[in-house]
């Protein structure tokens, strides 16, 4: 999905009513599934849209649109705040639009693959392996910009085991570049 390309259903309409709720611009930070299969095309299935960032974050938008809400119910599909995670220093700086053209105020901001890769290692689970890797091969990545913006934007950042966090990095690179 590009910038302007439209949001499939049913998150056109959980979209579009969210977007029908504001009286003022929101911007999401969104991560996660959702990314790894709406903006860069992994073809697998997630119910809700992990968002790491609220701008402006006075809203609270899990009353109405997260999991047990009415239009979770109404549409199966759900906002999630992640609570614990992590993301490269200048992450913001690399935003790029979700379907830029589709809501009067709600705007939705997507990483870069690298940043992508990065906001899932220290989970490190196997749907974020299976994502991190779509996310390499699919979008040609060059594992040394991915070491790179580990060491100076994400590792002095890491909250849990430095060396775990590390030794998953080089694992997943090699696994990518094998």
């Amino acid at each position: 999905m590009s910038a302007d390309d439209p949001i499939p259903s049913p998150w056109k309409e959980f979209l579009g009513e969210v977007d029908g709720m504001l009286n003022e611009p929101l911007e999401l930070h969104c991560i996660g599934g959702f990314v790894v299969t709406q903006v860069y095309g992994f073809p697998r299935t997630t119910g809700d849209i992990d968002y790491y960032t609220a701008v402006p974050a006075n809203l609270n938008l899990l009353a109405v649109t997260g999991e047990g809400s009415p239009l979770h119910r109404k549409y199966g599909v759900c906002l999630h705040k992640v609570a614990v995670t992590t993301l490269p220093e200048d992450y913001e700086r690399r935003l790029t639009p979700i379907a830029e053209k589709e809501f009067k105020h709600l705007r939705l901001l997507a990483p870069d693959p690298y940043d992508c890769i990065l906001s899932k290692i220290e989970r490190n689970g196997d749907v974020d392996v299976n994502d991190a890797e779509y996310l390499f091969r699919s979008q040609k990545l060059d594992a040394q910009v991915l070491q790179d913006r580990y060491e100076k934007e994400f590792r002095p950042y890491i909250i849990g085991d430095v060396g775990r966090t590390d030794t998953t990095l080089k694992l997943w690179i090699e696994i990518f570049t094998s």
